[in-house]
């Protein structure tokens, strides 16, 4: 079993992604796409 630590620096990283991704929506609907967009995109790097 493999265990993934995040450091502070990387978990500051992801937040700040994500408050600039929350800042270019218009409405949560939106918001959850754009979330789900990164989602999908992270889970095909990891197979290739």
């Amino acid at each position: 079993m493999v265990t993934e630590i995040m450091t502070d620096k990387q978990f500051d990283k992801i937040i700040k992604m994500i408050s600039m991704i929350l800042d270019g929506c218009k409405d949560l609907d939106e918001a959850k796409e754009k979330v789900a967009e990164l989602m999908d995109d992270t889970k095909n790097d990891k197979k290739e």
